[in-house]
């Protein structure tokens, strides 16, 4: 069985598979709708048949079962009955997409290639997740990624048995989000007069306007969908750095006695703009009704606010931040980021929700409530960890899948780090350093694919398969013991097939032996890099 993510335990049982027919049934209590729902249309779409209800123990049947967590599953194959049991839907779920991947490569199509032939093996699978928080971050706000292009992402990772989608909203080259009662953060945030292409030392523009933005309904339909795939979508909006296309909406909203802020446009650079917010109780009360809004839209526990890489020059310079600076009796201006993380940090408490922000946060001081995405390596997750508060470990160097995959000109604007195949799956996300204490803190881990250098979909697949199928083994599945390293030989060996299921799903990934043709532009597009990575 080449499964992917590897399952806890999974044992063939010769001799005992269970031959699907235009008679087999699907059968679940209320409380597994969903995964019951999705099973019927994924199976009915790629097999024909009608998986109509049936009765206990027969045919295809999902169960609850109060003594696996709520994640875990149970999959038992014998002839006439398949049995799912899981402690709750999303335990469900999972094992929902564990029994399509036993039908084949053909079981991910979107209608029936043959009408017969279907066959489950008999199995004993027992599985359940190593992490709860097992995440990729899509950046729509660098280049927008129509909402059908969302939702067909959130298939990909869901059958990846990954469970969180972080959706990066805002930046300073556009805004995504629709927010009612300021509307001119989307009529005037959400669109940039031109792009950069490629990296950005050479300096090339497309001339292109670029832009786009969800409504309202599109967001809620974006969580919807997710949520019936076990997957919980958590926003990011940028504050108080990374925000220049809200200040290009909103000039009031920037440094206005350093800066004329009046004709300011979305940013049509990469990297970071120097327009920030400014740190006044008005700007505040803004973007508590921004949140108010958001909240409304994303029911998770979590809110990322960024927080990371906000450059300071402009409160520095500005009178009326030193001012603010005095009057709430802060040290510098890195206490005075603090002072707004540590607001929103008690904002979202008060309505029953959590911060998470990148690492920068802890510059001035944590917020006491705040979790931290780890991304400038390992450090700061450590800091934070040990401080007692939980983390998502997703450092640069492994798990940014915007950096190339090999060395050479041969790959699409080769920035960044060397990321391979194999440096992803040997990625691991609670450093040794921890005590055990501390490692609980660890609440998962995530990859980023940050959108500069991604314009489509097409390219997102490429930057992201087959890495993403590493990654989602190291977030689901426990080491076999303690220091045990991961069996790299093994997972090749299972990524064959698994390369077939995603040709199924259409997933333009990158092969194993180098780029695509399409994807070949030595010279073109980029260049090598010969310093630093480049700031996102």
């Amino acid at each position: 069985m080449d499964l992917i993510p590897a399952p806890s335990s999974a044992v063939r049982r010769p001799g005992e598979d269970f031959p699907l027919d235009a008679a087999t049934t699907l059968t679940a209590p209320p409380a597994l709708a969903d995964a019951e729902r999705w099973l019927r249309g994924a199976l009915g779409a790629a097999t024909g048949l009608p998986l109509g209800p049936g009765r206990a123990g027969e045919g295809i049947e999902l169960v609850l079962d109060g003594a696996l967590a709520a994640e875990a599953y149970r999959l038992t194959v014998r002839p006439g009955h398949a049995l799912i049991a899981a402690g709750g839907p999303a335990g469900a779920l999972w094992g929902a997409q564990t029994l399509r991947r036993l039908l084949g490569p053909d079981a991910y199509r979107r209608s029936a290639l043959r009408r017969q032939g279907w066959v489950l093996p008999g199995v004993d699978v027992e599985d359940a997740p190593r992490f709860g928080w097992r995440g990729v971050l899509l950046d729509v706000a660098r280049h927008f990624l129509p909402k059908s292009d969302v939702l067909r992402f959130v298939d990909l990772i869901a059958a990846h048995k990954l469970n969180v989608l972080h959706l990066h909203l805002t930046d300073d080259q556009g805004w995504r989000v629709e927010i009612k009662r300021y509307p001119r953060l989307t009529e005037r945030g959400a669109w940039r007069e031109r792009s950069m292409v490629g990296y950005r030392a050479g300096q090339r523009r497309d001339d292109r306007p670029h832009g786009g933005y969800y409504t309202q309904d599109d967001l809620r339909e974006m969580v919807a969908y997710a949520a019936e795939r076990g997957i919980t979508v958590v926003p990011e909006i940028d504050l108080p750095g990374h925000t220049q296309a809200a200040v290009a909406a909103y000039p009031e909203l920037g440094n206005t006695d350093v800066v004329d802020t009046s004709g300011l446009g979305v940013w049509t650079d990469w990297g970071v703009s120097p327009n920030v917010l400014n740190a006044s109780e008005e700007t505040l009360r803004f973007f508590e009704g921004v949140l108010e809004e958001v909240l409304e839209l994303f029911p998770s526990e979590f809110v990322h606010l960024g927080g990371d890489e906000c450059p300071k020059e402009q409160w520095k310079d500005s009178a009326a931040a030193q001012a603010r600076i005095r009057e709430l009796g802060l040290a510098n201006e890195d206490e005075l980021q603090s002072h707004l993380i540590r607001h929103f940090d008690r904002w979202l408490a008060a309505r029953g929700r959590r911060l998470i922000g990148w690492d920068e946060i802890l510059e001035g001081g944590l917020a006491p409530g705040a979790a931290v995405s780890s991304w400038r390596g390992f450090g700061g997750g450590i800091a934070a960890a040990e401080a007692g508060h939980d983390v998502v470990m997703c450092p640069e160097q492994y798990v940014y899948f915007d950096h190339r995959q090999a060395d050479g000109l041969e790959e699409p604007i080769p920035v960044g780090f060397v990321r391979t195949l194999e440096d992803v799956y040997r990625f691991e996300p609670v450093p040794p350093q921890l005590d055990a204490a501390a490692a609980r803190h660890v609440i998962g881990t995530q990859a980023n694919l940050w959108s500069e250098f991604m314009h489509s979909a097409r390219d997102i697949d490429y930057r992201a398969f087959p890495r993403l199928a590493a990654f989602a083994e190291v977030a689901w599945s426990d080491l076999p013991r303690e220091g045990a390293a991961r069996d790299w030989a093994g997972f090749e060996q299972r990524l064959g097939e698994h390369l077939r299921v995603l040709d199924a799903l259409g997933v333009e990934y990158r092969p194993v032996d180098g780029p695509h043709p399409w994807q070949r532009w030595p010279g073109v597009v980029g260049r090598p890099i010969d310093g630093p990575p480049p700031v996102r």
